[in-house]
């Protein structure tokens, strides 16, 4: 059956709607449902969720409204299923024989509230899903609690228009404990599934929670208040004191801190923040006290920004899903059509009273085929395993690329800032005219007055050294050559040997480090004091710690690794032989890579491509599995369907163990349930009658149902356990 599938707030009744803003929800099932509130899936059935949870951790209303209609139901139920049971117990016995007629009203009276009342959701979803032209579970559970209740409300008020077909010992038996604790026991598994569903979101609510509602915004008179998270905008000045949280993203003015990232970078020594540094919304503070400029807020912060991706990712449906739904949309009217077989089936060869037996077992096929755990098996997977991804840093987007990531074979990298971190550093100096730690004082000193990247390079590992830069008079910068000026009455130059040494060569022992640490590809900068060659100095982006270990483990997995890079092949080449890598492809254009990538996917191969920077996008996009470093530029992570927070090769070794981990348990829940309906719907047939006198009771069938779906619930939140 096609179901007619609704647009955007489709749903329910205009005057249902707030007038105000509200918080969309929809169903992990059918993301296009969309709706202004709670309620139910018109296609499915099943409750809706909230598209990103909010911060607080409020109870869910569904929830509330579901646990009511259990109490009330399980209250008038616990009597009604005592009197059917009487004949098993002697002093229910006698008390039943002593109410004779009034036995049934009694039931009849207990029983209607718990099956209209408690059970009306369920009848509701049952419309729906015949209105929309999508049977689903529901329609099982209506149409098997609703004959029940009918025919015993039937056989209570009129009897007598029963013909002898129907009446056992003169009498035409009910069903209302039948009706009332198969609707009890559908209301424990919608109130566990609920409670289940509410705990996946509660890492993202636990990151929400981090950042403080308040901050100490700083006037431009100097005055200071607290205000509001919300009032924060961006280029305000907020003081974080010691031992608070940071309100919102932004950088360091003034004053130093040990910030706690553990929750970001898992690392657990406090990171120091000083002016220039970047911090993070909901970190936490240690000892010192700074002013910040706020740099992002809102919905634009690290934190929000985690809570949005993984809540598209929980929304969204990986193909396994599609078999599951193809199943589901011929499932229900195979079972309906099941259930009309045995019922007539049983009415023309059944034991006496064959219309009696007849409604019992068609009854009992309706509830336990009901497809529920079928319908939960994927979304739950996803709910969790996506929860337990951004735990542990990875944030994914999209699921359809966690099944295609366990069939990657190609992984495509990035250099400058995935491979590496980012930024040239100082990674060797050697000295000729005096110690090395004064030639580096001297030329960050220097460097001060430039703008050169390679310059800021120098003065960044003075300044990590401990070294307190000089005054300098007669500051110079000659394009292509390099800088010179006067410090501490010594003439300084540094840049190019031809530069500094006014077109002298070095002395041999610095031209063969030179040409040694170019072949490392790092560039070299040298150095000369009052025209005396003094040193040189090599830079170079340092390769990320991780980055060897990861890759070793990916090769080994079978994978083949590819580094595509815009910077020159002798660089390039150098990272690639520390990082063992074959393959390069230097002075790439992002569109190169992009072309690359879709040339290798026509070759068939599967291919991960892992890049930070704008000039990666296309290439994200082009890929089977775009990945993308949480360190890195916005529009790379707005590209790829997975981001890696902390930035390094770990994450994606983490995410190919939470692709495996998710698309095993969906496996394994899709099999269960599966397995469930091919064995229990012929029992509930009645095919183990002819041999061994056996009939399923319908209680016992919904009972069944209940704990296949919370079998499927349990499984699915074994994910929150697994090691990244």
């Amino acid at each position: 059956m096609s179901p007619h599938r609704p647009g955007c707030h489709s749903e329910g009744p205009p005057a249902a709607r707030p007038a105000a803003a509200a918080t969309i929800h929809t169903c992990p099932m059918h993301p296009e449902v969309r709706r202004d509130g709670p309620g139910s899936c018109p296609i499915c059935g099943m409750a809706l969720e909230p598209l990103a949870p909010a911060a607080g951790g409020e109870p869910d209303p569904e929830i509330a409204v579901m646990q009511r209609r259990l109490w009330i139901g399980l209250i008038l139920t616990l009597p009604v299923f005592l009197i059917a049971m009487a004949d098993l117990i002697p002093p229910l016995r006698r008390l039943r024989t002593s109410l004779g007629g009034a036995v049934a009203w009694s039931q009849l009276v207990l029983a209607t509230p718990v099956v209209l009342y408690c059970g009306w959701p369920f009848f509701v979803r049952a419309w729906d899903s015949i209105r929309f032209r999508a049977l689903n579970m529901f329609t099982l559970i209506a149409g098997g609690t609703g004959i029940a209740w009918l025919y015993s409300a039937a056989a209570t008020v009129a009897p007598g228009i029963f013909p002898e077909a129907f009446r056992s010992h003169g009498e035409v038996p009910v069903y209302f404990e039948t009706a009332a604790v198969i609707t009890v026991l559908v209301l424990v598994g919608q109130v566990l599934e609920l409670r289940a569903r509410g705990r996946t979101g509660a890492a993202l609510r636990a990151l929400l929670d981090l950042a403080p509602p308040t901050a100490r915004r700083i006037g431009a008179d100097g005055s200071e208040e607290d205000v509001a998270l919300v009032l924060v905008s961006p280029g305000d000045r907020l003081r974080v004191r010691p031992g608070g949280r940071v309100p919102v993203d932004g950088v360091v003015l003034e004053g130093r801190g040990a910030v706690d990232e553990s929750m970001v970078t898992g690392e657990s020594i406090p990171a120091e923040k000083g002016p220039g540094d970047e911090v993070i919304g909901g970190t936490l503070n240690g000892t010192g006290s700074f002013i910040m400029r706020a740099e992002r807020v809102g919905e634009e912060t690290l934190l929000a920004r985690i809570v949005q991706l993984v809540s598209e990712a929980r929304s969204s449906r990986p193909p396994i899903q599609r078999l599951a739904d193809r199943v589901s949309s011929v499932f229900v009217p195979v079972v309906l059509l099941v259930a009309l077989i045995t019922f007539v089936a049983w009415s023309v060869l059944g034991p006496a009273p064959r219309m009696a037996h007849a409604l019992l077992a068609a009854i009992a096929v309706l509830i336990i085929a009901c497809p529920c755990a079928l319908g939960l098996a994927t979304p739950m997977s996803i709910l969790v395993g996506t929860g337990r991804g951004a735990a542990a840093g990875v944030l994914i987007r999209d699921a359809e690329s966690l099944q295609l990531l366990e069939r990657v074979d190609t992984l495509v990298v990035d250099k400058t800032g995935t491979l590496t971190e980012g930024k040239p550093e100082v990674t060797t100096i050697v000295s000729t005219l005096m110690p090395e730690h004064d030639l580096l004082r001297l030329a960050a000193s220097l460097e001060r007055g430039s703008e050169h990247p390679l310059a800021d390079a120098i003065v960044r590992g003075a300044l990590g050294a401990g070294l307190a830069p000089a005054g300098v008079t007669g500051f110079e910068s000659h394009p292509g050559g390099g800088v010179a000026g006067t410090v501490e009455g010594r003439r300084l130059a540094l840049g190019t040997a031809a530069f500094v040494s006014g077109g002298s060569p070095a002395a041999d022992g610095l031209e063969e480090h030179a040409r040694a640490l170019r072949s490392e590809g790092q560039t070299v900068l040298h150095a000369a004091i009052d025209g005396a060659h003094a040193g040189l100095f090599g830079v170079a982006d340092r390769i990320k710690p991780t980055a060897r270990r990861s890759l070793d483990v990916l090769r080994r997995d079978g994978l083949r690794v590819l580094m595509l890079t815009g910077d020159n092949r002798l660089t390039a080449e150098a990272v690639a032989r520390r990082l063992g890598i074959e393959e390069v492809r230097a002075g790439v254009s992002p569109l190169e890579k992009a072309e690359i990538v879709r040339a290798l996917r026509s070759e068939g191969a599967v291919v991960a491509m892992a890049g930070d920077g704008i000039n990666d996008a296309p290439a994200l996009a082009e890929a089977d599995v775009g990945i993308a470093m949480g360190t890195g530029a916005d529009i790379a992570k707005e590209t790829a369907p997975v981001t890696l927070v902390r930035g390094d090769l770990d994450g994606i070794l983490r995410t190919r163990r939470l692709g495996r981990a998710m698309m095993a348990n969906i496996r394994q829940n899709l099999t269960f349930a599966f397995a469930y309906n091919i064995l229990c719907v012929p029992l509930a047939a009645g095919v183990l009658y002819p041999v061994f006198g056996l009939l399923l009771d319908p209680m016992i069938a919904s009972a069944a149902m209940s704990l296949s779906s919370l079998t499927v619930i349990g499984n699915a939140l074994r994910l929150r356990r697994i090691r990244l």
